[in-house]
């Protein structure tokens, strides 16, 4: 039986601007290398859910808990939380002029090293696996010498945030709608990447609404978001059923 890496008990969310509700009693284990999707309607909450998660401030959270490998992730900033091992694959990345995106990854791969007591990598041990992994996700040089996501188009940048999640190898991927935009050789990458990356002691947790990414990731487990809460749970199966009947049979009101 795997390990909790992900413990999520009754959470309940609202928009800090609004104070709209958006999370329910929302209920969610993640086993240590597990891959688990989450679908459901547009305004269900499912990137509310992966939003909080990885602690953006846009939310706030009323009341429930969320436990990261048994410790309290509620008390963590954004940023212990990215150095602990969680990783979120924005939907919409943000452009940071005058930071290439190697500077990015480097500073970020640094910190993650040195929060787990790991010395930095060298300039050589770090361009092999920087190289290694462009040409893994098929991202072009050249693009990584612009400003980070500056002039990418929607599917340079969602390659873009997977190749940070090769670089980063965290415990908890978050992707956040990374297959909207993605033509079929994108997906496919994606899917590839996604592949190679599990193991044991890697989890995915991976919002979606369409089957297209899923012919490529075989989740574990597959939720049903709807109305801010959780209302089904299963295996791929529970996919085929959503293609078929859609969200209405799960008591979802257009």
């Amino acid at each position: 039986m795997a390990k909790k890496l992900l413990q999520i008990k009754n959470l309940n969310v609202s928009v800090s601007e609004t104070q709209e509700e958006i999370l329910k009693g929302v209920n969610l284990e993640i086993g240590s290398g597990e891959t688990h999707v989450i679908m459901g309607p547009n305004g269900g909450g499912k990137s509310t859910l992966v939003n909080v998660i990885a602690g953006r401030d846009s939310y706030q959270v009323d009341s429930g808990s969320i436990k990261f490998k048994s410790e309290d992730l509620l008390d963590m900033t954004i940023d212990e939380r990215a150095r602990k091992g969680i990783f979120l694959a924005f939907q919409y990345p943000s452009e940071i002029p005058g930071v290439r995106p190697w500077q990015f990854v480097k500073a970020a791969v640094d910190a993650k090293r040195k929060t787990n007591g790991d010395a930095e990598l060298s300039v050589r041990e770090f361009s092999k696996i920087y190289d290694n992994n462009l040409k893994e996700i098929n991202i072009s040089e050249d693009l990584m010498k612009r400003s980070l996501n500056e002039g990418f188009s929607g599917g340079e940048k969602k390659r873009n945030e997977i190749f940070q999640m090769m670089m980063l190898e965290p415990n908890l991927a978050l992707l956040d709608e990374t297959d909207s935009g993605l033509d079929v050789d994108a997906l496919k990458a994606v899917g590839d990447a996604v592949n190679k990356m599990r193991d044991s002691e890697r989890s995915f947790l991976i919002v979606t609404h369409y089957q297209r990414l899923l012919n490529h990731i075989k989740p574990d487990f597959v939720h049903v978001l709807v109305n801010g809460n959780i209302v089904k749970s299963g295996n791929y199966d529970l996919v085929k059923k959503i293609e078929t009947d859609g969200y209405e049979s799960f008591g979802w009101v257009i």
